[in-house]
């Protein structure tokens, strides 16, 4: 079986070659997470990060473009596991972009991304509001970590029967990485009582897990299409109603008698 080949359910592996270049979308996200963890360690461009990381100012600062940049400022951790996770995000991302090829690849990116912010953030202005405040809130949804998050349930979702090492020594099956990135982010949760991070991130996992399992991106986003029609339609048949004064008679059921004196 061919592995390299658009669409293929062959994985290329961790480590594996392959004749295609990498991915340019791939390396441009691993480039841009690069960057912004270099430049982290000065001090005129650290202040300037912090205003496109997830925080309180989506909503106390009105900041909303942190919905969308927070994944592509990378977290600031250690040199070594830093580049191990870019080294991690190549793997999975590879075999993720190969497969979904580059729009939906960026599609389901966005909707896991976008899934997670919009979960937190609705959580944590609920704890705020009820006085259960976190001092680490969205700390588990940083940078390479939420990227991490999104490409490793995407791999899982697509190449389930692949045989992974976990922490390169332990051989599972890609699938129970969607189980045990629930399982890692509730130990994050214990360990910084970010609650809402925790539920953004299985919001991201399951969104992903939902658009691959259910017919694909294509089936999903034809039919949010196809409710948002519905809901304008209902609402514009609502306004005309009203300003025309008719009143719209629903018909009978199948099963209901028929009536009316044209009936014999």
């Amino acid at each position: 079986m061919n592995g390299n080949r658009p669409g293929s359910r062959q994985p290329i592996g961790f480590g594996g070659g392959s004749a295609a270049p990498p991915p340019p979308d791939l390396m441009a996200l691993i480039v841009v997470l690069f960057v912004t963890y270099s430049l982290q360690f000065f001090d005129g461009t650290r202040h300037l990060l912090s205003w496109f990381q997830l925080s309180r100012d989506v909503w106390q600062q009105g900041f909303l473009w942190q919905l969308v940049t927070y994944p592509f400022v990378a977290e600031l951790s250690g040199p070594l596991w830093f580049l191990l996770s870019l080294l991690i995000i190549f793997w999975f991302g590879r075999d993720v972009y190969r497969f979904l090829g580059q729009r939906q690849f960026w599609l389901l990116l966005a909707w896991g991304f976008g899934a997670g912010a919009l979960v937190s953030v609705a959580v944590q202005i609920l704890m705020d509001l009820s006085g259960f405040s976190s001092p680490m809130a969205f700390t588990l949804m940083r940078g390479q970590g939420m990227v991490l998050t999104v490409l490793i349930a995407a791999f899982a979702t697509v190449y389930g029967n692949a045989t992974i090492l976990l922490m390169f020594v332990l051989p599972i099956k890609a699938r129970w990485f969607l189980g045990l990135e629930i399982l890692f982010a509730f130990m994050g949760f214990l360990t910084t009582k970010d609650f809402a991070g925790f539920l953004g991130i299985c919001a991201a996992v399951g969104i992903v897990y939902q658009i691959l399992t259910g017919g694909g991106l294509r089936r999903a986003f034809r039919e949010l299409r196809l409710r948002i029609e519905r809901m304008l339609l209902e609402a514009r048949l609502k306004r005309m109603r009203s300003r025309s004064g008719l009143k719209i008679v629903k018909p009978p059921a199948d099963d209901d008698e028929p009536n009316g004196p044209w009936v014999n």
